[in-house]
């Protein structure tokens, strides 16, 4: 028994391939933000550095770490894989404020030869600020997180390597969307009012609830595969689906209530500071 635990802390599998992309974007990210620190430093300061960093730390650990070593015997530490690549991850590159950086970290001829095209064709800017509307956003990251969780689509994503990861490139991606207008990494352009995000964050809220509260009590092993591999700990696949269930409904709701309710004091503080129609300051 405590040889099993103790593989839950040393049991890592390090992929060559992701492990030197995300090398790369953080040389690239340092490269570009020391260069933007020299005219502009008071729009990055060091703790977007440490934002996007932090970021590229937690994907490092959600394919590397026993987080995925143990995602295919454990449900509940699949969850925690599943949590650290849509709710970690996403938000912490996007307060990094990582467009303008990574720009310019790359060499100045790829971006002006390759990318400066590319990112002048009208359709691309046209298809970007579509994807990041939040009604688009809300429903990609939320239909994502649905229907990857249905049994049969969650048992095609268990069946190979290239879907398992498929599956957790489609939750990372959907989630930049989802917090892309919650967070508005700067040069981005606020799209809607800040109040539509109240329901915006608590309606997603209420998908990942009910969705946790399915696996919790619905009294039978959703996903048969975690039935039919030796469990470890001794923990049977119905208590790993319940102890999963409930990892994802008290972190979601924390990860999606935090910022609402920061948000919400955020507005109301403003509309106190804002003077009243008739008041002496309007007057003037």
């Amino acid at each position: 028994m405590t040889d099993t635990v103790s593989k839950l802390f040393t049991e890592w599998d390090v992929p060559p391939t992701i492990s030197c992309l995300l090398l790369l974007t953080a040389f690239l990210y340092l490269r570009g933000w020391g260069r933007i620190r020299r005219t502009r430093a008071a729009l990055f300061p060091s703790w977007r550095l440490v934002c996007f960093l932090g970021g590229l730390l937690a994907l490092f650990v959600a394919v590397a770490s026993p987080l995925d070593t143990f995602s295919e015997s454990l449900l509940f530490m699949h969850m925690g894989q599943h949590f650290t690549f849509m709710s970690i991850a996403p938000p912490l590159v996007l307060l990094g404020a990582p467009m303008v950086p990574l720009l310019r970290g790359l060499p100045a001829w790829v971006v002006r030869s390759i990318l400066g095209p590319v990112f002048r064709t009208r359709w691309i800017r046209k298809v970007s600020r579509l994807l990041i509307r939040p009604r688009i956003a809300w429903m990609a990251m939320n239909l994502s997180f649905l229907l990857w969780h249905l049994p049969r689509a969650y048992e095609f994503a268990l069946s190979s390597e290239f879907r398992h990861n498929l599956e957790h490139l489609c939750f990372f991606l959907t989630s930049i969307l989802f917090w892309w207008p919650v967070i508005e990494p700067w040069p981005s352009r606020r799209l809607s009012t800040r109040w539509l995000l109240i329901p915006y964050l608590l309606l997603a809220d209420f998908l990942n609830t009910g969705v946790s509260a399915f696996l919790c009590f619905s009294g039978r092993l959703l996903y048969p595969s975690y039935g039919e591999i030796p469990r470890p700990f001794g923990l049977s696949a119905l208590n790993d689906q319940v102890a999963a269930g409930a990892f994802m409904w008290v972190m979601g709701s924390i990860v999606f209530l935090i910022p609402a309710v920061a948000i919400t004091a955020q507005l109301l503080s403003t509309a106190d500071r804002t003077p009243a129609i008739g008041t002496r300051e309007n007057v003037r």
